[in-house]
């Protein structure tokens, strides 16, 4: 093996074992570890504003440039009926078909 693929495997395995020890560390730790009510809602409020962010960047850019009309209008279809509490099904379905239908229309 070259120096690159011994370096490729190392990179693969200190990963791996790194990804392993943070989630055996959750159960584990989790009786050990109090914390407070404070530090526990933001928390969840990091989680919910580091996934809009995501969804925001990706609904909003393509290749580094806006994206158009057709997919941030299907994102905002589909978080509606998500926020309605819609099956999921419904979500993906109609958020694909409304983007797929203003692409069909021309709008990009």
């Amino acid at each position: 093996m070259t120096t690159s693929w011994v370096v490729l495997v190392a990179a693969v395995v200190v990963l791996g074992a790194g990804t392993f020890a943070f989630r055996y560390a959750g159960p584990v730790l989790r009786e050990r570890v109090t914390l407070s009510p404070e530090v526990e809602r933001l928390v969840g409020i990091g989680a919910v504003v580091l996934l809009a962010a995501l969804v925001a960047t990706t609904a909003l850019t393509a290749d580094g440039s806006p994206a158009g009309v057709a997919r941030p209008a299907g994102v905002a279809v589909g978080g509606v009926l998500a926020w309605r509490r819609a099956p999921f099904v419904l979500v993906v379905v109609a958020a694909a078909g409304v983007a797929a239908a203003l692409r069909a229309l021309g709008v990009p």
